[in-house]
């Protein structure tokens, strides 16, 4: 098992594997004997998205731009993280009817509370508000999403909720070892719809890393502003996650609510961390910018093209015990595969965990043999936050050298990392996950190329076919592999996988070399190696 929150890591060869497996699973199960376990049984009142998204205040704005495109959706590239930021919270403003939101993580910290915050304001001026969260990073946030839910227009749901509660640590683990079929599977989408007539969804979850708040690090990520059909297809997705038997109402786990009088000095108490970041710098910048205007009165520029929604579907409780990891069915990676496959000129590949298994580097061998470019932008050891997942990717990286692909890894701190402009171009840890192919087909959502998002995460992505939103995506690559924002991976030998492997890249105007993995600690490289030979690929 192995989870990007908790670093718990095991792996050993059968037959040993199977007896500390079955080991661990009974004392696991021991422990937690007499606990409870997560109720699934409760009652959920069935809810779906507003059918008039037509006649709502963002329908009737963005209609012009779609007017003679039957069939055609709207879409608008979200480099920047705080234009991404604020494109959530002007949808949570302009919302007339409903505010239907999906995530993984909601953070505990700054940008997280501003925007529930306003979604909180929207349920008070008579707004219907769903908010799933995937339970496995809920954590601190627990009572703030209870709080949120005990408004009469609100309602919050768990996905997949564990029975232990609190911050993921030495109980979860137990848990997670004792129900590991069921509680190995998360749920990793990422949508925010408003009136079902405008939606962001890509990459980003809910906190300030996402959106370059973060006075530490944080993550180059890529959303989609979308209008138009294909928010439907968004919303119908939504549906099926919320009304799921996964799907437990909050007050299930928590319990009932307080009084009237506390839960108004509660969200006043919201209000007020609220309004201080509202005060902060940040806020003050992005609003001189006007963005957020510019969403809610339908001024952004649309990319009108032709536009389906990958959406896997939820897996039940019931269904996971029965099932195993190699044969759940992704609605992404078949079809992107095949339009792979078919490339004529050019593949590019961004993502931040990446680990493509043998069969996946046999296809994009076999593209790149017939001339094809193939070009991945991935993360550094130096720059990504999970250094498992950096192992596993490490295992494949002279075999696709050798097959010719450009590969690229973003460096840490490069010279314009704290550029206005924030997302494939900057210099933090990378976390976009996007495909272009023959610059005309995209493929922009919330799955990494690895197995976890392949077979045991859910995941959702928007496969857009358009030349002009395909050469954005182009451009962005292009810039962020410059040798001054990235490392360019080569063969000491071309061609021959066994030979040792060198790293490319310009530092003060100067062309520099290096021979081991970059930037990296000395303690980074022994940990990266050590759990490259621990780690079972399936799990990354």
């Amino acid at each position: 098992m192995i989870t990007r929150t908790s670093g718990f890591i095991v792996k050993l060869e059968p037959p040993f594997r199977r007896v500390a497996t079955r080991t661990l699973t009974l004392i696991a199960a021991m422990l937690l004997a007499g606990c409870a376990s997560a109720r699934f049984d409760v009652i959920r009142v069935p809810s779906y998205a507003y059918d008039q998204p037509g006649f709502t205040a963002l329908g009737e704005n963005y209609a012009p731009q779609l007017g003679s495109a039957a069939g055609q959706s709207g879409f608008r590239l979200l480099v920047s993280g705080p234009e991404a930021f604020a494109a959530r919270g002007a949808l949570a403003v302009a919302a007339l009817k409903t505010l239907d939101l999906q995530y993984y993580i909601v953070a505990h910290d700054s940008t997280a509370t501003l925007l529930l915050d306003g979604v909180l304001r929207a349920a008070q001026r008579g707004v219907r508000v769903r908010l799933l969260v995937d339970d496995l990073n809920v954590g601190d946030r627990e009572s703030d999403l209870a709080l949120l839910a005990a408004h009469a227009n609100v309602e919050v749901r768990l996905f997949n909720p564990f029975a232990q509660r609190g911050g993921f640590g030495f109980w979860q683990v137990l848990e997670m070892l004792g129900d590991s079929e069921r509680l190995n599977r998360r749920m990793h989408n990422k949508l925010w719809i408003a009136d079902n007539a405008l939606a962001v969804m890509g990459g980003r979850n809910l906190g300030d890393a996402y959106f370059n708040a973060s006075p530490d690090s944080n993550f180059a990520d890529l959303d989609v502003l979308a209008a138009g059909p294909v928010v439907g297809e968004m919303s119908s997705s939504f549906d099926l996650y919320w009304n799921s038997e996964s799907a437990v109402p909050i007050a299930a786990i928590t319990g009932p609510a307080p009084p009237l009088a506390e839960l108004q000095l509660a969200w006043a108490a919201m209000g007020e961390r609220a309004q201080h970041f509202r005060d902060s710098d940040y806020v003050r910048a992005l609003r001189a910018t006007a963005f957020g205007g510019l969403v809610r009165n339908g001024k952004v520029s649309l990319v009108v093209a032709r536009a389906h929604l990958l959406a896997d579907v939820p897996m039940e409780p019931g269904a996971a015990a029965t099932t195993t990891a190699t044969a759940t069915t992704s609605a992404i990676f078949p079809q992107l595969r095949q339009v792979v496959e078919q490339a004529r000129r050019e593949v590019l590949l961004v993502s931040p965990y990446l680990v493509p298994g043998a069969r996946s580097v046999e296809v994009l061998c076999g593209v790149a043999r017939r001339g094809v470019r193939v070009k991945i932008l991935t993360n550094s050891l130096a720059s990504t936050d999970v250094p498992v997942v950096h192992a596993g990717y490490a295992r494949y990286r002279p075999q696709m050298l050798a097959c010719g692909f450009e590969l690229f890894e973003l460096r840490p701190n490069g010279p314009r990392a704290k550029a206005s402009r924030i997302g494939l171009s900057s210099g933090a840890s990378l976390h976009t996950k996007a495909i272009a192919v023959d610059g005309e087909v995209v493929f922009i959502g919330s799955m990494n190329l690895d197995p976890r998002s392949k077979h045991l995460n859910s995941e959702v992505a928007l496969r857009i076919d358009s030349r002009e939103l395909g050469q954005q995506l182009v451009t962005l690559f292009d810039e962020a592999t410059t040798l001054d924002q990235a490392f360019r991976v080569g063969l000491d030998e071309p061609g021959n996988a066994q030979a040792s492997l060198h790293w490319d890249a310009i530092e003060n105007d100067s062309p520099v070399h290096y021979a081991r993995e970059p930037l990296a600690s000395a303690w980074r490289r022994w940990v990266s190696r050590l759990l490259g030979g621990l780690a079972p690929e399936d799990m990354l």
